[in-house]
């Protein structure tokens, strides 16, 4: 079975969620690894583990990130890293592909469905190369992620629902 490991200088790990119930914040994680097992050419047979450091949380506003990484939200001194691992994948049009699997955030495990285009496979100096982008939302509540304040007009200060986005490269092993 061919190997295939995330090179992180050619991958992002974001996510938006709404502030205010009036716009988005965005962000990333700065650190993570990953790899496939299989052949991306016959992807639906192939596995996906990938593993995210919290601790890497960038937000751009020191304040904020200091406030995910507490207790209130990712507690990354108990939970040092959100985990994803596929157990399937299916083709859904050319290059187009669901990937299912599980992902675990703090001690909560639930089931995700990427949406995944495999952007194309090239020859690089050291080998073959993958792209793919892939996304989907969450509920962060579902993964015990629960903390809010309500707002005085009216509703909340953090949205439930987590756009997530990954752009990657594997290099063949």
């Amino acid at each position: 079975m061919t190997k295939w490991v995330i090179d992180p200088a050619h991958t992002s790990v974001d996510f938006s969620v709404r502030h205010l119930m009036i716009s988005k914040v965005r962000g990333q994680f700065n650190e993570f690894q990953g790899e496939i097992d299989g052949d991306v050419e016959d992807f639906e047979n192939a596995t996906i583990h990938f593993t995210i450091e919290t601790d890497s949380i960038n937000t751009n506003q020191e304040q904020r990130d200091g406030h995910l990484k507490s207790a209130d939200f990712f507690d990354v001194e108990k939970y040092p890293q959100i985990t994803f691992k596929s157990t399937t994948i299916e083709q859904t049009k050319s290059n187009h592909f669901n990937i299912i699997g599980e992902m675990t955030i703090k001690d909560v495990t639930g089931k995700v469905t990427f949406h995944a285009v495999r952007e194309g496979v090239a020859q690089g100096e050291n080998g073959r190369i993958a792209g793919f982008h892939a996304s989907t939302e969450i509920n962060r509540q579902d993964y015990g992620l629960t903390w809010q304040q309500a707002l005085e007009t009216g509703g909340v200060m953090v949205g439930n629902t987590v756009s997530i986005s990954v752009d990657f490269e594997a290099q063949e092993q």
